[in-house]
């Protein structure tokens, strides 16, 4: 019997494997990086052990570290999670060995399935259709597109479409770089690329007994560089044949490798419905919930009890019941190439709502670090149809109130009710198609509606000007001000200026103050209520509420509707605050891990072209050149740690006029000015390209 487990991992998966063994009565223990001291899962943890460092590889990767803390800890059995070391066949080794329960398959299964191409031969023995691999040496214009994929890992990492034969030897070269980064191994293997297929998976649940389940489907189409976005369970418009087909294929999966916990077979699904296999992922798997809230089961307690020796609960699963959906919640930004954010996450409040689940490995006050992948949180719909399940995730998306970095939860939402989606027709490529569309503003409703939220924030920010002087409540009603609320002379109104964020939108708010006290928009809105982190606003003889947190320049405005921020603009714009034309800026800290061959001062380059590699958050991110022109300026080093911001390089622009001579009588401070700009904010860098680097 299991009495204390460590779970080898962080964030939410550590915190919802923690909330299971609370309720069975085991005890906890976390392992955490000087990164991670303060992490949510540390703090829920009844004991915590120290990994010293903070990169992954100094930590959560190091086997021998995590099975010393087990021990030192006081722990009897070990839960890998999902990611870093969970389908690492020596790790599950070395916690037998160390008399410790393996919360997991056994160590062949785990080997057998760890390389993709040995998985595939083991399949087609087993008669699980699948796409036959191509020899990258041999492969002919015929054989396009072709998907290279790594052989010892998954997660999108070491994948590439190639479409042009002759980028076939370069891709290679970036997918094996990148795989040998991520996992340690640089093999490669291609196959046929299926357009506009469908990701469906099949959960499979198998004890010591002889049992296995095959719970239902789940759909992982939605995804962005080939990890998902959106999961749901079931897969829409699969007809029973289907069904049926891949549930048979992933109990034979199952099967043929001796397989026991909890594991989840992969397929994709081609347009004319045909299955075929991709691989065997010998873990829970981060979409887990979705077929927890359809089958009614908690998948780690029969992952806790199949680990002590115990049968499944009964010879066939239980009936599913309704549909559910999962949104993950990362800190990027999807308009700017899906670029990690980072800093402080003041506020995370999703709606406590019947049918709506949070798994999460943060809360209000945390802090969103470089090193681990950005994804906050996972938030879960569960309704009687499709229909009802889409609907309510939505509307718990645009009612969560998370204020810090730039999320994804605009794009979730217009996901979630695009036509395509609520249609159930979806492919691996929806985002490829609709990105543009998901990410773009400016129609007219949401302009207003923006602007209708700017005006909120310059209200919040005039009642709480005249609270901190002593004035009475900027409320309507409420009667006159103290003091120093009129004046019997016309005056100018008050400006105010703020800038969307995301997006750059400016937005300049005139207002009176009035006898009582209550700040008035020169556009015409009724004020019913301004109070510093409240407004109501009546408009076209509707009423609108607006919740208001101001933190330093950045204002958050929430409203039934949606989420606004904003950042507060100076009224004069400081004439240091110019960034030279051509400066290539770190979109976000991180290391420089390299630099484009021959790149010095003077190199020409190319509109487009990479010149450095910057490494954050678990993604490698290309800093491209934005003209074509001349490199006159190069800051970065291989090793170099930079912050958000930091000048990286300066491209002179090969079309832009010389530079006019400054005149005579020119200060020489107006000289070193022009010469040398100051720091510049990071939006101003040219766009980076992000790729994944480490699972």
């Amino acid at each position: 019997m299991i009495t204390a487990l460590l779970v080898a991992n962080r964030g939410e998966i550590a915190c919802r494997i923690f909330r299971t063994c609370r309720e069975l009565g085991i005890s906890t223990v976390a392992v955490y990086s000087d990164a991670d001291a303060g992490a949510l899962h540390v703090r829920e943890a009844d004991t915590a052990v120290r990994l010293p460092g903070a990169a992954p590889a100094e930590t959560y990767l190091r086997g021998d570290l995590v099975v010393a803390a087990a021990l030192a800890a006081g722990a009897d059995a070990v839960h890998p999670g999902y990611g870093f070391l969970s389908e690492n066949a020596g790790f599950a080794r070395a916690v037998q060995d160390a008399g410790l329960v393996w919360v997991g398959p056994p160590v062949k299964a785990v080997e057998l399935m760890a390389s993709k191409t040995r998985a595939k031969e083991l399949m087609a023995a087993a008669g699980v259709p699948l796409l036959a691999p191509v020899e990258p040496g041999s492969a002919t214009v015929s054989d396009l597109p072709l998907l290279l994929k790594a052989a010892a890992g998954g997660g999108g990492r070491g994948m590439r479409i190639v479409r042009d034969l002759a980028a076939l030897p370069q891709e290679l070269t970036a997918a094996s770089a990148e795989a040998a980064s991520a996992f340690g191994d640089g093999e490669v293997f291609a196959e046929p690329y299926v357009e506009r297929g469908r990701h469906v998976e099949v959960q499979i649940m198998a004890d010591g007994h002889g049992t296995v389940w095959a719970l239902g489907t789940r759909d992982c189409s939605l995804q962005r560089r080939h990890q998902k976005v959106i999961e749901e369970a079931p897969a829409p418009g699969l007809d029973e044949a289907l069904r049926g087909r891949l549930h048979d294929a992933a109990v034979a999966a199952s099967q043929a490798v001796g397989y026991r916990g909890a594991g989840t077979v992969e397929f994709l699904v081609s347009v004319e419905g045909r299955p075929y296999f991709l691989e065997m992922n010998t873990r829970l798997q981060v979409e887990h919930p979705v077929t927890e809230a359809v089958f009614g089961l908690d998948l780690v307690a029969l992952q806790l009890r199949i680990a002590e020796g115990g049968p499944l609960p009964a010879a066939v699963p239980p009936e599913p019941s309704g549909h559910a959906v999962e949104a993950r919640l990362y800190a990027e930004d999807p308009a700017r190439d899906w670029q990690p954010q980072t800093g402080a996450l003041l506020t995370l409040d999703v709606p406590d709502e019947p049918g709506v689940r949070l798994d999460t490995g943060y809360t209000g006050g945390d802090t969103i670090g470089v090193h681990y992948d950005p994804m906050l949180a996972k938030v879960i719909a569960h309704a009687p149809t499709r229909t009802e399940a889409v609907r309510l995730l939505a509307r718990a998306l645009e009612r969560a109130r998370i204020h810090g970095p730039v999320t994804n939860r605009e794009l979730l939402v217009r996901s979630l009710r695009h036509p395509d989606f609520t249609a159930g027709a979806v492919d691996t490529g929806f985002y490829d198609r609709h990105l543009a569309a998901l990410t773009a503003t400016g129609t007219p409703g949401e302009d207003a509606a923006r602007r209708l939220a700017a005006t909120a924030a310059a209200l919040a920010s005039a009642a709480g000007t005249a609270s901190a002087a002593g004035a009475a409540p900027a409320v309507s009603g409420s009667g006159p001000a103290r003091f120093g609320a009129w004046r019997n002379l016309a005056s100018q109104p008050q400006i105010k200026r703020y800038r969307a964020e995301p997006g750059g939108t400016e937005h300049e708010i005139a207002y009176r103050t009035g006898r009582d006290g209550t700040p008035a928009p020169e556009t015409g809105e009724r004020v019913l209520t301004a109070r510093p982190g409240a407004v109501v606003l009546e408009t076209g003889g509707v009423t609108r509420h607006f919740g208001v947190t101001a933190d330093g320049d950045r204002v958050h405005v929430d409203t039934a509707a949606g989420a606004y921020t904003f950042t507060a603009l100076p009224r004069f714009t400081d004439p240091a605050e110019r960034t030279e034309p051509g400066s290539l800026l770190a979109p976000m800290p991180g290391t420089v891990v390299r630099l484009a061959d021959g790149l010095a001062p003077g190199a020409a380059v190319e509109a487009g072209q990479p010149l450095i590699w910057l490494e954050a958050m678990k993604m490698e991110h290309r800093i491209l050149a934005p003209a074509s022109g001349t490199l006159t300026a190069l800051h970065a080093a291989p090793g170099l740690q930079v912050e958000v911001g930091a000048l990286l390089a300066v491209v002179q622009d090969a079309s832009a006029a010389a530079p006019v001579a400054a005149p005579a009588h020119a200060s020489a401070a107006a000289h070193a000015s022009a010469a040398a700009p100051a720091a510049a904010p990071a939006h101003a860098s040219a766009p980076a390209h992000q790729e994944e680097t480490t699972s």
